[in-house]
């Protein structure tokens, strides 16, 4: 059963990635569909890039606290061989996903067919793809193998940017800037994926040729993840065996013993030298100038350990015994300052 916590995790995956197809893919429509980018396809390419990531950006921080803002099945993926997601939240992440990015695409139709020159078949919905799909008519082979290194980049950077000793307010920056560039880089190759719903719902939606070429952009983004979780996996190890400084420059301290609890060291003062007094026995008293005593902290003896005598001079913890102090014997103890 589905209690409320996942429901929200799921429903926030699904709202984020319908956004991001929307945004994203749209932006792709606009700029390479209907030839917006003018004579720069550069333009094109580093406008459709930036508009990915700035989504993104806006996104993590929105459903970044409930669900972690995966939108990505790859993520989730390597999330899950990372061992941050069990088994039920990776299919529940996935199956929201993946009809996030069927909604986002059938919104972004929606919003496409109120325009008169707009044609399914001529301009698309921002598809993945190779060959005669895409910008440099990259192979198949040259495709996936984009697909793998993107993606391991991009998951590499997340799993190492969501960890738990890493600087929160920059993760969403981090992983928004590494979207930006991995979508630069792939756009003119196949469309840049990274995402196996930000392919599917587009293909889906428009069916043929970007269709019958969906099973690499939904198999290649998840060999990325496994490469880039087994990279962050061995660093993580690596770290994990190194010895790391403490706040204040220097190593972790080691524990208290038993035997260094027993004794007592009196912190420096100015201009007062340290010294270490063992802590006196029940019974055995310290009789100082002026015939005031102190005792080893036993009930009723009146003072506490490492607290002055009344009428001791200058007070603080465990001082050092004034000149003509005298030991005093009492109960059997051996005799102690």
């Amino acid at each position: 059963m589905v209690d409320t916590a996942m429901a929200r995790r799921y429903a926030a995956e699904l709202l984020g990635t319908a956004l991001l197809v929307f945004f994203g893919a749209g932006m792709a429509t606009v700029n390479f569909g209907f030839r917006a980018f003018g004579s720069s396809v550069a333009a094109g390419i580093l406008l459709t890039g930036l508009v990915f990531g700035l989504v993104l950006l806006g996104l993590f921080a929105v459903i970044g606290p409930i669900s972690g803002c995966h939108i990505n099945p790859a993520v989730s993926f390597g999330a899950w061989l990372a061992r941050r997601l069990t088994v039920i939240d990776l299919a529940g992440y996935w199956i929201a996903q993946l009809i996030g990015g069927l909604l986002g695409a059938l919104l972004l139709l929606w919003v496409m067919h109120t325009s008169p020159f707009y044609s399914t078949s001529r301009i698309g919905l921002g598809a993945n793809g190779y060959g005669r799909l895409s910008l440099l008519h990259a192979s198949g082979g040259g495709a996936f193998l984009i697909e793998v290194i993107l993606t391991a980049t991009f998951v590499l950077v997340v799993l190492a940017a969501t960890r738990r000793d890493a600087a929160a307010p920059a993760a969403g920056v981090a992983i928004a800037v590494t979207l930006a560039l991995t979508n630069v880089m792939g756009i003119p190759i196949d469309g840049a994926s990274v995402n196996p719903a930000r392919s599917f719902g587009p293909a889906i939606v428009v069916g043929g040729l970007p269709l019958s070429q969906l099973w690499l952009f939904l198999i290649a983004p998840l060999v990325g993840a496994v490469f880039a979780t087994g990279i962050f996996m061995l660093f993580s190890h690596v770290s994990a065996g190194a010895i790391t400084p403490g706040a204040d420059g220097v190593g972790a301290q080691p524990a208290m013993t038993m035997s260094a609890a027993d004794e007592v060291v009196a912190e420096p003062a100015a201009g007062r030298t340290t010294t270490t007094t063992p802590v006196m026995p029940p019974g055995t008293q310290r009789v100082v100038s002026g015939g005031a005593t102190e005792g080893s902290g036993k009930a009723g003896s009146g003072t506490a350990p490492g607290q002055a005598a009344p009428g001791e001079p200058g007070g603080g913890a465990n001082p050092t015994p004034p000149e003509g102090s005298r030991l005093k014997r009492t109960g059997g103890g051996q005799p102690r300052w």
